[in-house]
């Protein structure tokens, strides 16, 4: 399964010059640009597409993140720290910071900035904690994950994507999030137990194996209900030996797929 797709319902004269002489009307034009600009200027690309990419980002955080309440200084941190451009195909680059989910391939979607947002924020992960994902699909979902924890376990059950995501995720530079290619509804027994757990497709109830590798005192977040219908996005939570659920918000997932 991947990271799915779902949406709550609530709701882009050439000149004969010297090499050096180019250099220096580059250097000057930048130099005057960031004094006029600010010192944010002298990070971004300014001649290619990366410094538009790095405004769809900001914007993101401000039009789709902050707006809707999503307010932890470290989620909003570590989603305009990930580049979510590199998680999506090639010719969707541009659309990458869009209020909506896009294709990976397979059936599969990124989900939506402000859910992965919304469902990382939930899940209150602190550097010292053990996360797992269920459902890697491009890698996006663990690479914010890994941004706020070292230890972060992601499974994924179909096997071109679990290859092409432990890729991607090695080429970005989150080289300590492990992949796996499995069924996730058993989870990754040898790794627990696990401070938070996250499943990013939808259920019809929740996994037994995932309750019992939840640590005490631990959180997971579930998509609960029938596939492609509306699911309520669950938060579990084991306190001692109870387990207690919370229903938040109207979601839409694709479903918990299985090994046959």
């Amino acid at each position: 399964m991947g990271i799915k797709q779902q949406e709550t319902i609530a709701k882009s004269n050439a000149g004969h010059f010297s090499p050096s002489g180019l250099r220096r009307g580059a250097l000057f034009f930048v130099i005057l640009f960031c004094l006029g600009h600010g010192a944010e200027t002298l990070s971004a690309s300014w001649w290619d597409d990366s410094s538009n990419l790095a405004k769809q980002r900001l914007q993101m955080i401000n039009g789709q993140l902050k707006n809707r309440g999503i307010t932890d200084p470290k989620i909003l941190r570590a989603m305009s720290t990930v580049p979510r451009h590199l998680f999506v195909p090639d010719h969707l680059r541009q659309q990458a910071y869009r209020d909506g989910p896009l294709p990976i391939g397979h059936g599969q979607t990124i989900s939506q900035p402000y859910i992965v947002a919304y469902m990382t924020e939930i899940l209150q992960i602190n550097p010292q904690h053990k996360v797992l994902e269920i459902g890697t699909g491009s890698g996006y979902q663990a690479a914010v994950l890994a941004e706020l924890s070292d230890q972060v376990y992601t499974m994924e059950i179909i096997p071109e994507l679990a290859a092409s995501a432990g890729k991607r995720l090695k080429e970005t530079g989150y080289t300590k999030v492990t992949v796996r290619q499995g069924d996730g509804y058993h989870g990754w027994p040898e790794a627990a137990p696990f401070d938070a757990i996250m499943v990013t497709a939808a259920a019809e109830f929740i996994p037994p194996p995932l309750l019992q590798q939840l640590k005490a005192g631990g959180r997971m977040i579930i998509p609960v209900g029938s596939p492609f219908y509306v699911q309520h996005l669950m938060l579990v939570e084991k306190k001692g030996g109870n387990i207690t659920t919370h229903s938040l918000i109207p979601v839409r997932f694709v479903p918990f797929r299985r090994s046959q």
